[in-house]
């Protein structure tokens, strides 16, 4: 079997759980290397995961690996200039989420993957976590009816990566780390031909004002043709572990789901153990440990999906308008948390960031 080449760019974080993605569930891609700011990261990243390549210069990695494939998982303020990279060498991208930090941005990385023929492949992993596409396929087959509300929350501690905390590099805080995966939902529910209509939002500093610039709380509401609502609720102010559930209100029914609590072997230990959950603090007490963490939240699924379109040359199911999309949302989210007022779709903005549109009247 032919393998479809990949480069990963990154080594943290995100880069183990897509490795391992490709390593357990996707046969048909071969990781040939890794790219690491740090050589001391990219070479251990290589050495623990079989990678015959390591790479600490960004355009080397794209143009010097013999990959066919780009899986950008970097800080958000390096994904524009991976992807304009990446087309720019014939090379499809997998990107994950945030697309990136603007909408200037989104639109120069959108029209050169087009102008050089290549695939921009948004990596939004709720459109493929298995509890939620059977949730969605129940949805259209009229299990709840028309829906008219949405929910979907994506609470933790905080993240796993300094640079989130730095909004230069990241953005924004919580809506920007999290809210995006509720945006993308609430549409892959929804299809895309409804449309947005307005976004409200609240955001605050609450666990992390001396780390942060940015919110570690946010709310919004998104409101759509048709009627229906969705809440999106992120928080990195939230102990415990991470917490992911969806619900989905029809006027036939309702739909409850959750990729932690829900996959869970509830546990008591008076010692604890070595890992319960993401971001979970401790395993004394009573805790929750998860089980195929990975495979539940659809990573798998979503790169073997990517690569399929790539070596089958077939559109993929969540591009990069999709993302754009998304961030336009969050642009928008971010301007009302700013003004305290409903914010109407389309929303066009040059903000350089996310957060420029709230921080000055930040508390």
């Amino acid at each position: 079997m032919k393998k479809t080449r990949v480069a990963l760019l990154g080594a943290g974080f995100v880069a183990n759980i897509h490795i391992e993605s490709y390593h357990r569930f996707v046969p048909e891609a071969e990781v040939v290397a890794v790219f690491s700011r740090s050589q001391e990261r990219a070479e251990a990243f290589a050495g623990e995961h079989g990678i015959p390549r390591f790479f600490t210069g960004l355009e080397e990695a794209i143009n010097d690996s013999d990959c066919e494939v780009v899986d950008v998982c970097l800080p958000n303020f390096l994904h524009a200039r991976a992807v304009l990279a990446a087309a720019a060498a014939g090379k499809h991208v997998i990107i994950e989420k945030p697309l990136c930090m603007n909408l200037e941005e989104a639109d120069s990385m959108i029209a050169a993957c087009k102008e050089n023929n290549v695939k921009l492949m948004y990596a939004e992993e709720l459109c493929f976590a298995p509890k939620y596409e059977r949730v969605r396929k129940m949805v259209n087959e009229g299990a709840v009816g028309s829906i008219f509300q949405m929910r979907q929350c994506e609470k933790h501690s905080g993240p796993h990566s300094d640079w989130f905390y730095n909004v230069d590099q990241s953005g924004g805080g919580a809506l920007m780390d999290m809210g995006c995966h509720a945006f993308g939902w609430f549409k892959w529910m929804l299809g895309r031909d409804v449309k947005p209509k307005s976004v409200f939002a609240t955001m605050s500093r609450i666990l992390h004002k001396e780390r942060t610039l940015g919110e570690d709380n946010s709310l919004a509401v998104v409101e759509f043709e048709g009627g229906a609502i969705g809440l999106a609720e992120n928080s990195w102010a939230k102990h415990g572990g991470m917490d992911d559930r969806i619900e989905i209100y029809g006027t036939g029914g309702v739909v409850f789901a959750d990729l932690f609590m829900g996959n869970s072997a509830i546990t008591y230990s008076e010692k604890g153990y070595g890992y319960a959950m993401e971001k979970a603090a401790s395993t004394q007490g009573w805790t929750f440990a998860v089980f195929e963490e990975v495979f539940n939240q659809g990573y798998p699924h979503e790169l073997r999906h990517f690569i399929e379109c790539v070596s089958e040359d077939k559109e993929p199911v969540s591009t990069g308008e999709d993302g754009r999309e998304v961030l336009e949302l969050m642009m928008a989210a971010y301007e009302s948390a700013r003004t305290g007022c409903k914010v109407a779709l389309p929303f066009r903005t040059d903000a350089k960031k996310p957060i420029d549109l709230w921080i000055s009247g930040a508390k």
